[in-house]
């Protein structure tokens, strides 16, 4: 009898359970790596009042803002390494070889790096808004903003980690390419917090958000896979 042979899909399956399952592991091994952005996200926002002003109607005013801009580099901080580890010790080569799809694989990586930097970040920043006055009505607004947003950030973020991995120092040309990129998000995502603390109906900025996010997993893992060909291969 014929070995039983497995269909293409059930092979991708696999590989997304087996690169989600490596990646989890080894970040949750180098936890200094998955710590050090949400300790940079708390610093910033303890010190921003220290620095400005204790008025908590002065700072309910930046508070949106603020937690935007520090989420964002907080974020930045981590990209990094997201494909460094594995260019290093040549497992990226073999990603690049494998029968399955280099763009759903890398997807998958991005999805490790939402799950262990993106959403801790939209779940602290409610508890962190509260040393900036921010009004109670807006945390559940400010979470779900900042989770779509993260992802589209990771999404983007990873084009530019890719880019420039082969690179011996590609963190600050990394932040050149992918920070006016970032841009959108920052506007949609703040606005929508403001919407919510002013009373405004806030369905319309989460909505661009939503349909950012929607095209940033359409495109970004394709783009993600041609820059990973391109720092690999020349």
């Amino acid at each position: 009898m014929k070995p039983h042979l497995k269909e293409p899909s059930e092979n991708l399956l696999l590989a997304l359970k087996a690169t989600l399952k490596r990646d989890l592991v080894l970040m949750l091994r180098r936890r200094g790596e998955v710590l050090n952005p949400l300790v940079f996200f708390a610093l910033v926002i303890t010190l921003f009042p220290i620095g400005i002003s204790p008025d908590p109607e002065l700072l309910a005013i930046i508070a949106p803002g603020l937690l935007w801009v520090a989420a964002l580099l907080a974020a930045l901080l981590s990209l990094d390494s997201l494909f460094r580890s594995d260019y290093d010790d040549g497992s990226l080569e073999q990603l690049l070889l494998a029968p399955q799809p280099l763009s759903a694989l890398a997807l998958a990586k991005v999805a490790v790096h939402w799950l262990l930097t993106g959403l801790p970040l939209a779940l602290m920043a409610p508890i962190l808004g509260i040393m900036l006055a921010l009004p109670g009505g807006s945390y559940v607004v400010l979470a779900v903003s900042l989770a779509l947003g993260s992802a589209i950030l990771s999404l983007i973020g990873a084009i530019g980690a890719a880019l420039t991995v082969g690179l011996a120092r590609g963190g600050v040309l990394l932040s050149l390419l992918v920070l006016p990129l970032y841009i959108p998000v920052l506007i949609f995502g703040a606005g929508a917090v403001q919407a919510a603390i002013a009373g405004d109906p806030v369905t319309a900025h989460l909505a661009i958000l939503g349909a950012l996010l929607a095209v940033a997993l359409m495109l970004a893992p394709w783009a993600i896979a041609a820059s990973l060909r391109i720092s690999i291969n020349g």
